[in-house]
């Protein structure tokens, strides 16, 4: 079992940015490498949905809704990824959570909340 630990969320004002950084140091780093590792987060009332991911080969995909305003990375030395988010919209607000998926193998962070006031 892979523990990951996120950390950067809060309460924000609409137009604001936060940073989102997610890490395994539990983690064998060339582990790391082979894993898609990404961000989905989950608003109250609805599914959790896709944010933004990037695989190991370095594929990035974005929901429409972040497209131009969030930014994924990934720090294979530091077995980190993050996600920067600017330009945040009240509907932003949501818990994220982190993924590290491999094959069938899924391990997700503990959620971190990101408030978005108006």
């Amino acid at each position: 079992q892979v523990h990951l630990v996120e950390s950067g969320g809060g309460l924000v004002q609409a137009g604001g940015s936060l940073r989102l950084t997610c890490r395994a140091p539990g983690m064998i780093t060339s582990v790391f490498w082979g894993y898609t590792v990404g961000w989905f987060r989950q608003a109250p009332g609805k599914q959790r949905e896709l944010v933004a991911r990037i695989t190991s080969g370095g594929e990035i995909t974005y929901a429409e809704s972040v497209k131009g305003r969030f930014t994924i990375s990934r720090d294979s030395s530091r077995k980190t990824t993050s996600l920067q988010m600017n330009f945040l919209k009240p509907e932003d607000t949501a818990v994220y959570y982190c993924n590290f998926a491999k094959g069938s193998v899924d391990y997700w962070g503990q959620g971190t909340q990101v408030t978005v006031s108006s």
